[in-house]
Parts: C-alpha cells; structure tokens; sequence
C-alpha cells in the first residue's frame, strides 16, 4: 500500500485509506505528515518541554489534522524545522499507524494521536490571542514520548484518560481566550442571503484572522461573510460591531466545490476544512494559519505586535462581483454558556413545568455520507418538548429547519464552534448544580454525536474525563478503535452507535 491513514469518519470503507485520502491527501502528503509526527515524538524523547517547543509541536501537529495541510513543501519545511531543533539527537520512534502489531495498542496509541491534535488546534487558537499552559504542553510531550515506549493497554487507556482532563483545560482556555477578547457570545440572528456589494468569504476557525480582516476592510465598500465554523463570529460583540460584517453563506465544510465557485469573490481559508480545491475558484483562493494547498497563495504568519497583512485578498476583493445568492432568510446562534445561563430560571421552570422534557446534545462535525441525514431525520423526529444543544458544523444538518420554540426558548440553541462544546458541558454541570443532581448523567439529557476528524476526539475524550455517559457517537464508530478497545469504550462508558432515527428517538425520549 501507498500509505494508510484512518484518522477521519469517512475513511475508506471505514477501513483506512491506502491509496490516496477520501479527504484528497495523496500518499506522498501521508507520509510526509506521519514522518513529520515521528520527528515530534523524537523531539519529545529527546528534548526538555519549552514553551516554545510546545508551540512548535501544536503547529505540526495541527498541521496534520483532517483537510488542514495539502502542502508538501510546507510539510517538508516544518520537517526541517524538527530535525534542526534536534540537532542530531534522536530515539527509536514508531513510523506510522501500522508500526504498532498489536490492534489494541495500535488502537490505543492513535485515540492518543489524534486526542493530541484536536488539544493542539484548540492550544494554537489560544496561543494567538496570548493565553498558553504549559501544562498542557508538558502533557504532549508525555504523550508523545509513552508512544515510543512498549507501554501496556491499560497505561496507554490511563494516558487517554489524561488527555481527556487535559482537553478540558485547553478548551477552557480557548474559552477565556475567545471571551476575554471578543467578549461573551449573544443571542444574535444571521442574514443568509447576500448583499450587493464584493465580498470576502473566510472559513476555518481563526477569529484573529477575521478580526484582522474585518479592520483591514473598514470603508473599503467589501462585505465580509462567514462561512463553515466561522458562523459563530457573528456572535461576538467585538466582531459582530462591524457593519460590513454581512452574514453566513452556505453551509458546512463539504459543500466548498458548488459554494465557493457561486461566491464569485476571494476566499479565506484560515485553519482546516479546505477541500481539494477546484478550478472555478483555484484563482481566487488564499490560505493563512496551518492551512495549505499546493499553488494557493498563502498570507504569512503576523509579525510580532502587528497585523496579517491581508492586502492581496482585498485588491482582488475589489475587483470581483457580489456574491451569488443561493438562499435567503436567516438563522438565530450565539447559546454559548454564559447566555443560557442567563436564561437559568426560565429553563429549569420550563423543565419543572413538563414544557421541556429532554435536551439533546447533537454537537460535532458535518461530512459528505448520506447517513449524515441521519441527523436531520432525528431533528425532526425529536418531539416539541425536546431542546438540541449543538456546537460545531453538525448543526447545519438541522439549523435551517423552522422547529418552533418552547416558551420563547428556541429549540435549536447553537453555542458556536466545535470547540464550543466545552459551553454544552458547562450547561450541563451547571443545570445539574441547580437542580440538586449528584451526577450529571441523572438529566433529563442525552448526547447523538456526530464526529469527523481528530477535534472531534478530543472533545469526546474531555466529555468521559468531565463524567458524562452513554453517548450515542456516528454515523460509523471511528475505524481506529479496534475491537477490545471499543468494548472497553462500551463497557465503562457506554459509548454506543447511532442507529436508525426513529429507534434512536425512542430510546433517548425513555432515558436511554
């Protein structure tokens, strides 16, 4: 085989790729991006934890993560960069998923990996707007280097275990990172139609970039959208003040090919969720941050104390048509947890009074599967009573859906990006506070979870590590998790599949 690479949802025959990535990686790409994890477990056999090294090692691997890095001669230089940080040391470090024989270690030590490198995307978004733990980059060294050792299943469990707790901490500093800049999310309606002047649309997940962006536009006659996960801009005081801030075009990360070619003007990709990209926009797309896409111009790194100069994507701004306009109308966002829980007493009187009878947490990822339909099916079929908690590109499966209100509450209450999970379990040990609950999983609370790549396993390590169970994960169980490990998953946490919606209602609807 070329290469083998199982990391996402939609891995070849839920199996693993070994020619060439469903996500459009080549294997020569593959390769580079398992050498380049090698020389980050060498570095952490080898070298003393530093702040700087921590960050060298978030960059690499989010670089690494699902649709991020399509580049080879990024991934080279990044390479380069390790070796020279060596300076010549090394230790013996495996070379890829397959170099571990036993499943269950193979098994145990990718949950690790990629636990890994949804914590370091989260970790970079920080970093950028000045919050870093060095614990948590104590933690990826540790990690890293249990990978090189002949480490038992149960030592390896303990370490995802760790990284679980470790992923709340980076989520939690994310959180206080993104508020104590932007300020606490609100309750924020979003146009979804299009104006009539040029545009730029960003994707991805960075909020400094749209910032920077959004200044560097003022006056310029350009409205900004969002796209994807940068929905949630919207949401932010800081960034939702500007006027030029349009609205949200289009939907999830998959559908890039048809939105981006009817955009008609330049695009911003700012982290990972780039696809191949097409010829009906190959000349009018840029890329920033980890994100890379061979012969795509790429706006480089800001320099300390000033901005990204984003210059090239404006000039180009200008000189294009508005955009296409392929819906109208608009969607309601911003429940992240400081916002719900202004809204405490009103929920907990609505559940007293039999109003709502269950929540459910259908947060994660979007992808191309058509049994991604799944979860609009089990949106509607949810009753009246019901309210979906969502973070993440997920919730473009059913955000659109007109679900009514409970009271005034509505049904579907968006808390932001996928990181923004962190917001749903803060909702949820809180409600559990208020209503004199010892255990979180006694609410009337069930999770359907829609997973893709290596975030989403970070944040569903970090939901077993804060206590919470019996978690219903899809539309496929991850391929990494070989048979013993994903009966220890159902045994101790009661990790399940999704099944069919009606079945699935039915159970969540009894407690189940």
């Amino acid at each position: 085989m070329g290469m083998f690479c199982y990391q996402c949802q939609e891995t070849a025959k839920n199996s693993g790729c070994t020619i060439q990535g469903v996500c459009g990686k080549k294997a020569d790409t593959a390769n580079l991006q398992d050498k380049l994890i090698q020389q980050l477990k060498i570095i952490a056999c080898s070298l003393k934890p530093s702040l700087e090294l921590g960050r060298f090692i978030c960059n690499s691997l989010f670089m690494t993560i699902t649709n991020a890095n399509f580049d080879d001669a990024r991934i080279n230089k990044q390479i380069a960069e390790a070796q020279k940080l060596l300076g010549g040391k090394t230790c013996d470090a495996p070379l890829g998923v397959l170099s571990a024989e036993n499943e269950d270690v193979r098994s145990l030590r990718e949950l690790l990996t990629y636990g890994l490198k949804g914590i370091a995307a989260y970790a970079e978004h920080a970093c950028v707007l000045g919050k870093e733990d060095m614990s948590i980059y104590e933690f990826m060294f540790k990690a890293l280097a249990g990978m090189t050792k002949n480490l038992s299943a149960d030592e390896l469990i303990a370490l995802n275990l760790e990284c679980g707790n470790v992923a709340v901490t980076t989520m939690a500093l994310l959180d206080s990172a993104n508020t104590s800049t932007y300020g606490n999310p609100e309750i924020t309606k979003v146009k979804i139609g299009v104006g009539n002047r040029p545009g730029i649309l960003v994707s991805g997940h960075d909020l400094l970039d749209m910032k920077e962006l959004l200044e560097q536009t003022k006056d310029r006659g350009i409205d900004i959208y969002t796209h994807g996960e940068m929905l949630p801009t919207h949401y932010y005081p800081e960034l939702k003040k500007y006027p030029h801030l349009y609205g949200n075009y289009g939907n999830a990360w998959f559908k890039q090919n048809t939105e981006f070619a009817s955009f008609n003007g330049p695009i911003l990709m700012t982290t990972n969720c780039i696809t191949p990209v097409q010829e009906s926009y190959k000349n009018r797309i840029f890329t920033t941050g980890m994100a890379g896409y061979p012969e795509v111009p790429h706006i480089a790194d800001r320099e300390p104390g000033k901005q990204k100069d984003f210059s090239a994507i404006i000039k180009l701004a200008e000189t294009c048509p508005p955009p296409t306009e392929i819906e109208k109308g608009e969607i309601v966002g911003g429940f992240a947890h400081n916002q719900v829980l202004a809204l405490a007493d009103k929920v907990v009187e609505a559940v007293k009074s039999g109003a709502i009878k269950r929540f459910v947490v259908m947060a994660g990822c979007d992808g191309r599967h058509k049994s991604r339909e799944y979860f609009t099916d089990v949106a509607k079929k949810l009753p009246e009573g019901t309210i979906i908690l969502t973070a993440g590109c997920a919730k473009y499966r059913y955000n659109k859906l007109e679900l009514g209100d409970i009271g005034g509450i509505p049904r579907v209450l968006d808390a932001g990006q996928c990181n923004d999970s962190y917001s749903l379990a803060i909702i949820a040990l809180k409600l559990k506070e208020v209503f004199g609950l010892d255990d979180v999983n006694k609410l009337p609370l069930s999770f359907d979870i829609a997973w893709y790549e290596q975030k989403a396993v970070a944040v569903l390590l970090a939901l077993l590590a804060l206590g919470f169970k019996n978690m219903r994960l899809g539309p496929t169980l991850p391929a990494f998790l070989s048979p013993g490990v994903a009966k220890v998953l159902v045994e101790t946490f009661g990790i399940k599949p999704t099944a069919d919606a009606d079945s699935d209602v039915a159970a969540m609807m009894a407690g189940n």
